[in-house]
């Protein structure tokens, strides 16, 4: 098969690196792609925001099936472009892909069919928001509805804080998406990633993983897309996955069948393991980042018939295998990240810490110039390891991201602390 893979990031960095082990591969594409994606899939410079182009591609390159990446392109509709002009794709159509293109969306849909989820009012004005959090106090959680990159979510401490960030996002701080926010109650509990694989009706459970949100160690700072990543997530055990199963992905996919977007993709549910059990914090229509990264790692099957079977509704009878070993990846930033950060700083030693046993290096925002691998955003290299447990996986990551020669860079010093903490006893 003919495979284009779109996106640029680690996640699929981490995709290419996993279809290109596939038999059934005769080539794999990449639009854009990256300094390390290079090394799996051809490269083209093609504008994924230009799905005319995509599919003239898909057309002079008999590119049997494309594999949506990131989130944008899936929620501007080019899975439906695809599928009008006869090319295979994998991802939700964009009716489905407001499951993360709107919170006030999926929070409703949760409401109507009593999925478990934080309470929450939804708000078109800043005056209203505003009454709303002087009455209901803090901590409270405040979302811009549509898509900001991971930055529209707020966990506000304070009154005056969750008032600041309803002004942040109506006043257009996060650009288009500050039409509508979410105002939603603070749960507490452990948060835990939870992967689904659909085909419009059926739902394969993936292996589970934790992130880290925060940008600094111990859980501070400011929120980002994500500074590391592990799996499986030790909360999640086989009883709340059944839960989490039964009380909120089946329920999902009835609820959006019968409104007639039928979710065809990777569900990817943002949960809180609360005392009262599993609660969904958000949805996400595509694989989590960094957490793709880790999942690929132990995924032992051949990943390329179980993302066909997605898009052709063939999951009922699939199964997939997983590799018992934990994975880790720490997240390598520049400088500045989630804020401002500068672009184009040189960074070495790669090729010196790829050779730890275990460790896998995928790329997140690179650029190859003149033989040289330069940063080019904000997280920029995932450093995974695997390992016989957390704690080892853990020690082989961190053993290779100190032969990286990256001054300009950092990381987290504790990704997977919860676990190492657990397998400790």
């Amino acid at each position: 098969m003919n495979i284009l893979l779109l996106g640029s990031g680690g996640r699929e960095h981490a995709l290419a690196w996993k279809i290109a082990a596939s038999p059934l591969v005769t080539r794999l594409w990449c639009a854009p792609g990256n300094a390390g994606i290079a090394k799996e899939a051809d490269c083209v410079a093609l504008d994924i925001a230009d799905h005319v182009a995509v599919i003239d591609f898909c057309r002079a390159n008999a590119v049997d099936f494309v594999v949506v990446g990131p989130e944008t392109p899936l929620v501007a509709g080019i899975v439906d472009d695809l599928t009008a002009a006869g090319i295979k794709a994998f991802g939700p159509g964009r009716a489905a892909a407001q499951l993360e293109g709107s919170k006030g969306f999926t929070k409703d849909l949760c409401k109507a069919n009593n999925i478990p989820t934080a309470g929450y009012e939804r708000f078109g004005e800043a005056d209203a928001a505003k009454t709303f959090i002087r009455v209901r106090g803090a901590p409270i959680v405040v979302k811009a509805d549509g898509l900001a990159a991971g930055k529209g979510v707020v966990v506000a401490m304070t009154p005056d804080e969750a008032l600041d960030a309803v002004d942040m996002i109506f006043a257009g701080g996060l650009g288009g998406v500050g039409a509508e926010v979410v105002v939603e109650e603070f749960m507490t509990g452990e948060e835990a990633s939870f992967f689904a694989l659909c085909d419009g009706e059926h739902a394969l459970p993936l292996a589970t993983a934790q992130d880290h949100k925060r940008a600094f160690d111990g859980d501070i700072g400011p929120n980002t897309g994500g500074m590391g990543a592990y799996s499986p997530a030790p909360v999640m055990t086989d009883a709340v996955c059944a839960r989490v199963m039964d009380e909120i992905i089946h329920p999902t996919l009835r609820a959006m069948k019968a409104k007639g977007m039928p979710f065809k993709g990777v569900l990817f549910a943002g949960l809180m393991i609360t005392d009262q059990g599993p609660k969904l914090i958000e949805y996400n229509v595509r694989f989590g980042d960094p957490e793709c990264q880790v999942l690929m790692l132990r995924m032992m099957s051949d990943i390329v018939p179980a993302l066909l079977a997605s898009a052709d509704g063939q999951l009922k009878n699939f199964d997939l295998r997983w590799f018992a070993d934990p994975a880790l990846t720490v997240v390598m930033a520049t400088k500045g990240y989630p804020g401002d950060y500068g672009k184009g700083t040189r960074i070495d030693g790669l090729d010196e810490a790829a050779k730890i046993e275990g460790v896998e290096i995928f790329h997140a925002g690179t650029v190859a110039k003149d033989g040289h691998v330069l940063a080019n955003g904000g997280r920029v290299l995932n450093v995974c390891a695997s390992g016989k447990t957390v704690a080892e996986a853990q020690r082989r990551a961190y053993e290779a991201v100190d032969r990286i020669r990256w001054p300009e860079g950092f990381c987290r010093r504790d990704i997977g602390w919860q676990a190492v903490k657990r397998e400790k006893g």
